[in-house]
């Protein structure tokens, strides 16, 4: 891939990859060991090939998910008060910046109160990341940007990423919902101990609610959704020789009240085999059996506060909507 730009503008990014890149598995070893044996499961990284970034585009511009929309808007109401609560110069951190539309808007927040400003997004596509950091180099003259293309674990542990000022990590979108409680866990401590006393870490994270507004946000009336879901089985289709019927499975999207997560299937609706050629396997599914694709966590702030104590951060403040969907909690680092 090539971008056309300045140079000047070349001059205030550099990207920063993994020197040691460990192995990770491929689509079809993932495939194999997820579909290899009973109970079915699907790793929910693999949904954002090119279809399925645009489908998941579409999901946060529907009525019924909310949760982009509100996190937005909870970014323009308080990210003044956010960055008003640090008395140093800033730099910031992202973890999974994606295309940084809501990271502008503490960018502009961080441009009122000081005159220059270092950006650390951390992504695992290369590719990625050097689009979306040269468009905001490109929107912003004052801001250099130092990226990291590496899986999050990796960066961390190994203590690679390098600040000089008081720091504001950003974590948005509910990311923090879409790993295990015990993956989570870990994520934060690491972050905590490549950051120092004093510095911030904004979590952006879904509240928990009435299930039937969960569950709309997982299972849209309008389908988007279940395509974003089906896609999976039709990318294995592209990609490694698989025969699924997209038309023979059913998405469904449930909120499990004892775990705090919406869980998302796939489910068989008639006795089938599928072949998987690139994986090497046949997978037999009864009528009715499912697919597991996603879990996506859901929080009180009092248990959101919890987690990240039992990490190494303090509250600083927690804003949420006038609904109580959706929250921001600003910690530091003790």
């Amino acid at each position: 891939m090539t971008w056309t730009t300045s140079p000047q503008t070349w001059e205030r990014f550099a990207l920063h990859r993994d020197p040691t890149p460990v192995r990770t598995a491929t689509f079809a070893e993932d495939v194999r060991t997820g579909l290899g044996t009973r109970p079915y499961r699907l790793s929910a990284k693999y949904f954002y090939d090119d279809l399925g970034s645009c489908l998941f585009e579409a999901i946060t511009r529907l009525p019924e998910y909310y949760l982009t929309r509100v996190e937005r808007d909870l970014l323009l109401s308080y990210g003044a008060q956010i960055v008003e609560a640090f008395d140093e110069p800033l730099e910031l951190v992202e973890l999974g910046s994606g295309s940084a539309n809501k990271t502008r808007l503490i960018i502009d927040a961080i441009f009122a109160r000081q005159s220059e400003l270092v950006f650390h997004p951390i992504d695992i596509s290369a590719d990625a990341l050097t689009e979306s950091s040269l468009a905001l180099v490109g929107a912003y003259d004052r801001l250099r940007v130092s990226a990291y293309a590496s899986d999050y674990f990796a960066l961390l542990r190994e203590r690679r990423l390098r600040t000089e000022g008081r720091v504001l990590a950003l974590y948005l979108g509910s990311n923090v919902g879409n790993f295990e409680p015990a993956e989570a866990r870990l994520l934060l401590e690491l972050l905590a101990g490549s950051l120092k006393p004093g510095d911030g870490l904004l979590i952006g994270y879904d509240l928990k609610k009435d299930p039937s507004i969960l569950e709309l946000a997982y299972d849209d009336p309008t389908g988007v959704t279940s395509a974003f879901n089906k896609n999976l089985l039709a990318r294995m289709n592209r990609e490694l020789d698989a025969d699924f019927d997209l038309d023979a499975f059913t998405f469904h999207a449930a909120y499990d009240p004892q775990r705090g997560a919406v869980d998302s299937f796939l489910e068989s609706d008639r006795a089938q085999t599928v072949r998987i050629g690139g994986s090497q396997i046949e997978v037999p599914l009864d009528a009715g059996e499912r697919i597991h694709t996603e879990s996506s966590y859901k929080f009180t702030p009092a248990e959101l506060i919890a987690l990240v104590g039992r990490c190494g951060y303090d509250e600083e403040r927690t804003f949420t909507d006038a609904a109580g969907r959706y929250a921001l909690s600003l910690v530091r680092v003790r």
